[in-house]
Order: structure tokens, then sequence, then C-alpha cells
């Protein structure tokens, strides 16, 4: 649980499945990656995928900054580089924005590719 104080005096506490939650959204907007911790995302809007979107992301605070680990599944051919440095970005940026708390880490692991499957 991650504790802010407020300008009005009062506490703030944000769970870390809320952190977790923030940044597998945001993963999942990046180009190239199809999935979390192993979990195919074909819809990521359902209610299935937001209630599982956290497992395999790793939340912890050293002292006032926010570290993250996440596992990612990639699209075939893509540039895993690149795919891991925008989702970098996206999770940085939308834990930042959302929460006001300072990123210092996000540790990505390519666990695995996915190559698109045509459909007949």
């Amino acid at each position: 649980m991650t504790e802010l104080k407020t300008e009005g005096g009062g506490m703030v506490f944000i769970a870390d499945d809320v952190l977790a939650t923030i940044a597998g959204v945001a993963a999942l907007e990046a180009e190239g990656v199809t999935g979390l911790a192993g979990n195919f995302s074909s819809a990521v809007g359902s209610r299935a995928m937001r209630k599982h979107i956290a497992k395999g992301i790793s939340v912890s605070m050293a002292g006032k900054k926010v570290n993250l680990a996440l596992s990612i599944t990639a699209k075939m051919g893509a540039k895993l580089h690149e795919v891991s440095a925008e989702v970098q970005q996206r999770v940085k940026t939308a834990i930042e924005t959302m929460t006001g708390l300072d990123v210092a880490e996000v540790n990505i692991r390519v666990g695995a590719v996915a190559a698109e499957v045509s459909q007949a």
C-alpha cells in the first residue's frame, strides 16, 4: 500500500494492485504487446481481463519512488527493444499522471513472442 500526503493534510492510500492495474493497461496499449505474464489479451476491455491484468506485475517502493517489473508477450517480428522502451514510457507516464508518484524503474521481461493467427 502506497501512502501519499495530500495538500489538505489528509492521507491517501493507493493499493499496489491499483498501481499494477494502471501499469498493465498502459503496457497493453503499446504497439507490439499481445499480452502480460503469458496471458494473451484479445479483449483488453473485458471484465475477466481487467480482473487479472495485475497478475505478473510486481510493484515495490524505494523511498518515495515506485519500481515496477512487468513480463510481456510481444508480437512476432516486433523490435523487442523498441517495444520494451515504449512500454516503459507508457507505464511511467500513466503511473505518474494518475497518482502523482515518481517512477524510478520500469523493468521489462519479454517472456514470450506470439505469432499472429490468421482466421479463415
